[in-house]
């Protein structure tokens, strides 16, 4: 059915260039969740953040920036028209995500051995709510994967994707993970929590065999032992560091070098895990853990065009760690439009599969 076929049978009336009306979807667009293509999953949770915070805030505060964000995009046109919806927010994520982060908090800031009984207990609670956010995700990611839907889930802290790459892991038996971030994410259980922000991709390397490849791209931050699971791995893992980056840029190596450089590394089906903190912080000053250097927004974007370009088939994304700041919109704005990105790629992507 075309766009302007689907309007007149639903009775829409939709300008793409006014500005968007109050209350309405992601981006301002008129569709639900049996027409858009590209379903959103809202995973408001930050249970385990350590530092900075407000990234449950994320979701909301992307939602709102989107109705900024033009429709005509230069490169992907009117890419839109395939349709996107993102879900409202479940009140049991806001409900198990108070009671986690009560608990965390009685963890992070003692300094005890976590055996003492009161801390065990605590920690055993966030662990068993953080499972339960897990089973959550991974059910609404099937149920839309199984609809034939694009799926990209919205965080929250970096946590929440793990039940969504296990959904899709169900529905490919082999893929990898281009991995933007400032951080390598392989700590195992850090401070004691098995699900925490800092251990996502630990926990998707020894708990889904199916992920053949991880490439990590603008890491700058890690410690030894992190760095040490991830050489541990072999060829299963590839480490793009920052430091890395920016010299080859000062010694004259083009971005589109670069660039096909990791693509060479990627299998043909790719998951794009995006912590907003592999930016340049001064394009999200706000989030969790901001780390001096990074990439620029353009920068990004560009490496993840020609992963397209190239035939790479996007099987699904997160965008992750985005935190509204208190007297700012900057992040929210920026995340927004990583997000549009992300959505109009995964959807260029899919139609060419077909």
């Amino acid at each position: 059915m075309s766009y302007e076929i689907y309007l007149m049978k639903k009775n829409k009336i939709f300008d793409p260039n006014a500005a968007a009306k109050k209350n309405s979807g992601i981006f301002g667009l008129p569709f639900n969740i049996k027409d858009a293509k590209c379903i959103l999953i809202p995973v408001p949770w930050e249970a385990t953040t350590s530092y900075g915070g407000c990234t449950s805030g994320g979701p909301r505060a992307v939602l709102k920036a989107s109705h900024q964000v033009d429709l005509y995009d230069l490169e992907l046109k009117d890419f839109y028209k395939s349709g996107i919806y993102m879900l409202k927010e479940s009140p049991l994520i806001e409900k198990w995500n108070i009671v986690a982060q009560r608990e965390a908090k009685k963890v992070i800031r003692s300094s005890a051995h976590l055996k003492q009984p009161s801390l065990k207990k605590a920690l055993n609670k966030v662990n068993k709510h953080s499972n339960k956010l897990n089973s959550w995700v991974y059910t609404e990611t099937r149920h839309y994967l199984d609809s034939e839907k694009v799926v990209g889930i919205i965080g929250g802290d970096h946590s929440v994707p793990l039940g969504a790459i296990k959904a899709v892991s169900e529905k490919f038996s082999s893929f990898g993970i281009l991995h933007f971030d400032a951080h390598l994410d392989t700590r195992k259980a850090f401070e004691g929590f098995t699900y925490s922000h800092a251990s996502i991709f630990y926990n998707v390397l020894t708990q889904i065999p199916q992920v053949t490849k991880l490439v990590q791209v603008g890491i700058r931050d890690f410690c030894a032992e992190e760095l040490n699971f991830c050489r541990s791995l072999g060829e299963r893992a590839n480490i793009f560091f920052d430091l890395e980056l920016q010299k080859k840029k000062f010694e004259g190596i083009t971005w589109k070098e670069i660039t096909k450089d990791i693509i060479l590394h990627l299998p043909p089906c790719i998951w794009i895990s995006f912590d907003i903190d592999c930016l340049d912080p001064r394009l999200c000053p706000n989030t969790g853990t901001p780390v001096p250097g990074g990439l620029d927004f353009n920068e990004a974007i560009y490496l993840i065009s020609e992963l397209v370009r190239a035939g790479k088939q996007i099987i699904g994304f997160d965008l992750c760690e985005v935190a509204p700041g208190k007297n700012s919109e900057w992040d929210a704005n920026v995340g927004a439009r990583l997000l549009f990105k992300l959505c109009g790629y995964s959807l260029l992507s899919a139609a060419r599969q077909r």
